[in-house]
């Protein structure tokens, strides 16, 4: 092959590659921002190959001409537009206090009897509405198979309560009772009320599959009370017993007694739900309020009005028979309240209001009673009031009795403590006494010891003294050497001998002189000092 040639290829390679690299790079090239998502559709083979289309309603696989259930994430991307269908879809975005309900357009059709469907997305195999819901959050979804719809909090109102779903939040002091619009086969869950209930808290729910009925729990109380009347500063008035004038209409629990006197009474109950009662409520009466209206309040009434009816008026006004009304009256109701599984915790008859034509008889019996009792008890007052001076002079008379009794008992003790103390002081000096002599015979005998041992240490120096010279008499041999040795010893070290001729003559006298004779000068050091130990015996 010529360079030619070889040249024409070159250049046609090069121009292939590059017309290949502007084609990718300027009609194929797809660029996903952040937030975003490709959605890719095959169209099929141009020319050659099969043209196999996806089964209707669900994804397509590789090679099938239709939607791809994958989406491309952000970054670039490069298909052709002539075999593919570039779609750029946003993600779905669930924010706080939302929920996001999920639909499927994909997938086989439900069996009978079921309505919503399970798994999470892209693992769905039938069409509907999925069972679960998404959090707040960002999703990757490909629309061309499932729909999210974004909701809050969603309420209606079903009877006499008001149900809600979607971002519920239960409050504290309430709990939720759940309503379950299907059954749950991974759960076992059945379709109704269920008898668990949601403590506080904040919850995602899906309202195709459960509503959530928000149930006040815990004790609360109701008050019928009667109405007085006013006057026009708004104080309460009052008869000249002192008793408060019921307002004019109905108010209160009001009642005929037996003996046909019109009764007003006030009452308080203390009730509420507990948790585990809050599920029978909403299935047989309703919401809290509804209670109230219902239940509460008319068996109160009706309770009350009926058992009042029984007894006379005064009966009601004093006596055990009040006392027996009371408990006859809250042993009903709690019986009520038990049956529709409702807590009652008190019931009180507050006040009863007694006609005045009741009220005053008996008021004015009771005055004379209570002045009778007031007699009776002045007298036992006077009675005791003399027994009290006559104990108070007995106190008296012991007092005085005892006080003698104590200052005789006192000198006794001072008497017999003097003695005592003498006792003690005489055996105190004569122990003394003997301590002393037996001090001094011990000191004597110290003293005895003391001189004989000095007289035999003064012995023993003088005989160690006396055995110290005859040792060194033996040890010289004579007692001549042992003077020599001592006069020896005791010369100074610096001693010098000299000697001199001093001529003819006597030696004393020539020394006097310097002349003639030998002499000896003591400024003379000795050429071999003697020795200052003594020699050695031989």
């Amino acid at each position: 092959m010529s360079i030619r040639s070889i040249a024409a290829v070159a250049f046609l390679l090069i121009v292939g590659l590059g017309s290949y690299a502007w084609v990718e790079w300027t009609i194929n090239r797809v660029y996903v921002d952040e937030g975003q998502s490709l959605m890719l559709r095959y169209k099929g083979p141009l020319v050659f190959g099969s043209r196999e289309n996806a089964v209707p309603g669900h994804w397509a696989e590789e090679g099938q001409i239709g939607v791809l259930a994958k989406l491309r994430g952000p970054g670039r991307h490069f298909y052709c537009p002539v075999w593919w269908e570039r779609t750029l879809v946003d993600d779905v975005v669930v924010l706080p206090g939302e929920v996001g309900v999920v639909t499927c357009k994909l997938g086989d059709d439900l069996p009978g009897g079921e309505f919503l469907v399970d798994g999470d997305i892209g693992e769905t195999q039938f069409k509907g509405i999925l069972r679960k819901v998404l959090h707040p959050g960002r999703y990757r979804i490909n629309p061309y198979g499932y729909e999210v719809e974004t909701v809050r909090l969603q309420t209606f109102t079903s009877g006499n309560t008001e149900k809600k779903s979607g971002w519920v939040e239960i409050p504290t002091g309430y709990v939720g009772v759940v309503t379950n619009l299907a059954a749950n086969n991974l759960t076992g869950a059945k379709a109704g009320i269920s008898e668990d209930v949601l403590p506080p808290g904040i919850y995602l729910i899906n309202g195709r599959e459960q509503n959530i009925d928000i149930v006040e729990v815990g004790y609360r109380h109701n008050t019928i009370q009667v109405a007085i009347k006013r006057d026009r500063e708004g104080n309460e008035v009052f008869d000249e017993n002192g008793e408060p004038i019921i307002a004019d209409g109905d108010s209160g629990i009001q009642f005929p007694s037996s003996d046909g006197f019109s009764m007003h009474l006030d009452f308080t109950a203390i009730w509420g739900l507990m948790p585990e009662q809050a599920p029978h409520a909403i299935r047989t009466i309703g919401n809290v309020e509804s209670i109230e209206e219902k239940i509460v309040l008319p068996q109160i009434d009706s309770i009350l009005r009926n058992r009042g009816s029984e007894y006379k008026a005064v009966e009601l006004l004093v006596g055990d028979d009040r006392e027996k009304y009371q408990q006859e009256s809250l042993e009903e109701f709690h019986k009520v309240l038990d049956a529709k599984q409702i807590s009652l915790l008190y019931g009180l008859v507050r006040h009863v209001y007694i006609p005045e034509q009741v009220r005053k008889p008996i008021q004015m019996s009771f005055i004379a009673d209570e002045l009778t009792l007031t007699r009776e008890q002045e007298q036992l007052t006077a009675k005791e009031e003399a027994k009290l001076r006559e104990a108070e002079e007995q106190v008296t008379l012991a007092s005085r009795t005892v006080e003698v009794g104590t200052k005789k008992m006192v000198a006794g003790r001072h008497a017999e403590g003097d003695r005592e103390a003498e006792t003690i002081r005489a055996e105190t000096i004569r122990k003394v006494a003997a301590i002393e002599k037996e001090t001094a015979a011990l000191e004597a005998e110290a003293e005895r010891v003391r001189g004989e041992a000095e007289n035999g240490g003064k012995k023993l120096v003088e005989q160690a003294t006396a055995d110290r010279f005859r040792l060194a008499v033996q040890a010289f041999g004579t007692p001549a050497a042992y003077n020599n040795w001592v006069f020896a010893s005791s010369l100074p070290d610096d001693v010098r001998l000299q000697l001199m001729y001093a001529g003819p003559g006597t030696l004393w006298t020539d020394m006097a002189k310097g002349e003639g004779g030998f002499g000896v000068r003591a400024n003379f050091p000795l050429e071999n000092p003697a020795p200052k130990t003594p020699p050695a015996k031989r």
